[in-house]
């Protein structure tokens, strides 16, 4: 599954055409018999509201590169890596074999600054549910803490989760340029077809709202 996408930084970053690359197989569900049993897919209510403007919204942090991620509300705690651009152009996935590793693109926004910094993850790999196996579950207001090099925690609020069909992905409202520091969290999602695989991509869209 592939997902037509750009990812948006504000400043002297142009916007650049790139593609999300799968992000789970499914094929422990099939080897299991779990299809029945897939990811937790996000309701209606907890999708996108009106921003409200910039209520609770903190100010941006100094650069400083990010190294773990955590959720507690869905028990995620896992460090992060940089990911880069293929020769295709789409995004590199982390490595599947890492169940509980996620990444971050690195020549985007960085956790923390403003603009609209990525973070993506497996959903499952061939042994079972990977790091985030259970967004979909997230509710809007959970808190979302990206540990930083220089020891800081940037700490985000959900605003929402949603899901998307991989054929009508929206890329602009997903990875457009943002005014304040904006965090995405993104797996694969949508539901599973036993010959194509997932069909979406579930997406979280957070806000800074605190540091420590």
């Amino acid at each position: 599954m592939r997902t037509s996408a750009r990812f948006g930084r504000l400043g002297d970053t142009a916007i650049a055409a790139v593609t999300v690359v799968a992000l789970g197989s499914g094929v422990w569900l099939l080897g299991s018999g779990a299809v029945s049993h897939t990811p937790p897919q996000p309701t209606a209510a907890e999708g996108r509201p009106d921003p409200g403007g910039e209520r609770g919204a903190a100010p941006a942090l100094a650069p400083s590169l990010p190294t773990r991620i955590r959720i507690p509300a869905i028990r995620v705690d896992a460090p992060l890596t940089g990911l880069a651009l293929t020769r295709s152009g789409s995004l590199d996935a982390p490595p599947a074999e890492r169940k509980n590793l996620a990444g971050w693109y690195e020549a985007g926004t960085l956790p923390g600054e403003r603009g609209t910094a990525i973070v993506a993850g497996h959903v499952d790999n061939a042994e079972g549910p990977a790091v985030f196996y259970d967004l979909g579950a997230l509710k809007r207001g959970a808190a979302i803490e990206v540990d930083r090099r220089d020891g800081t925690v940037a700490v985000f609020t959900v605003d929402a989760v949603e899901v998307y069909a991989a054929s009508d992905f929206p890329d602009d409202k997903v990875y457009g340029a943002a005014p304040r520091p904006e965090l995405r969290v993104i797996t694969c999602g949508g539901g599973y077809s036993r010959t194509t695989g997932y069909q979406g991509n579930v997406v979280v869209f957070a806000h800074l709202t605190g540091s420590r």
